[in-house]
């Protein structure tokens, strides 16, 4: 089921979400401060193009509360925001809920994308 969910997830959104991380990423490599932000929005790039049977485990210390920080002032709201209103779209419908809580899981993510790693189920 997990295939089937990200092959339908790429068409319905999936493409889209995970465009936004990579280009997210692109901007903050244009500067050589900004490369392992980049580096961390191209790995969560790759979880919005097939996040079934993948899970998000949050951790990290001082260093990762200072980069969520910057992160917020510096992209992680408009990302977020777009993970939760596609997220309450996909929850109009039955059959889009197990989509709206993907959505939902990669607006935490969002918010918080330094110091979590993504591991499989």
């Amino acid at each position: 089921m997990g295939c089937l969910g990200n092959i339908i997830w790429f068409l319905f959104g999936g493409v889209v979400l995970g465009l936004s991380w990579a280009i997210v990423g692109l901007l903050w490599c244009l500067t050589i401060v900004g490369i392992p932000v980049g580096v961390q929005c191209f790995k969560f790039a790759g979880l919005c193009f097939a996040p079934f049977g993948k899970d998000i485990q949050y951790g990290g210390g001082p260093v990762s509360i200072l980069l969520n920080i910057l992160w917020l002032v510096f992209g992680g709201i408009e990302l977020a925001v777009i993970s939760a209103v596609t997220g309450f779209v996909f929850c109009v419908t039955i059959i889009g809920i197990p989509f709206g809580l993907q959505h939902f899981k990669l607006a935490k993510l969002a918010l918080m994308p330094f110091g979590a790693s993504v591991v499989n189920k």
